[in-house]
């Protein structure tokens, strides 16, 4: 496969790679669904839309993920290329994008109400990037990540 001219062509061509390794998958377990393809900012994002997804998503996002790194492998192996690939499946992750950006805000309310720092649950990196973004865009309050993985969490401070 050639390499691709402009980075929206390489990001395309992820999301082509991804959704024929996907596909395949689907096929081979059995799993009815539909693969949507997007190119958001600067990254490939590819959706399994469906009924009955639930086992393709696992405990906490637990199978989605491993099903991401899986399809990024894929990606890299045709393009040489790292790729930051996003994967949903059954909407799993816009949900958990908006619940997580509730938590955010609800922690920055609370700092602002009470004026004492407030530490929320350990969370994945993608997690916490999510609550970082809900509280930068509330004035008065900032975060940091505190802990080492798997215990890493956010802590929403004063600012």
């Amino acid at each position: 496969m050639t390499t691709a001219e402009t980075p929206d062509d390489l990001l395309v061509q992820e999301g082509d790679i991804a959704g024929d390794y996907l596909e395949r998958l689907l096929d081979i377990a059995d799993v009815d669904g539909d693969i949507d393809m997007d190119v958001e900012g600067d990254r490939a994002v590819v959706a399994i839309v469906g009924e009955g997804l639930d086992a393709l998503v696992g405990p906490n996002g637990a199978t989605l993920d491993a099903l991401q790194e899986l399809t990024r492998l894929a990606v890299v192996q045709q393009t040489g290329v790292r790729s930051r690939l996003m994967l949903d499946i059954g909407g799993w992750r816009a949900k958990r994008k908006a619940d997580l950006t509730e938590v955010g805000a609800r922690a920055a309310q609370r700092v602002l109400e009470a004026g004492e720092p407030v530490s929320l649950a350990p969370m994945t990196p993608f997690e916490r990037k999510i609550v970082h973004d809900a509280i930068a865009a509330v004035d008065g309050v900032v975060s940091e990540s505190e802990g080492v993985e798997p215990e890493r969490r956010v802590v929403v401070l004063r600012g």
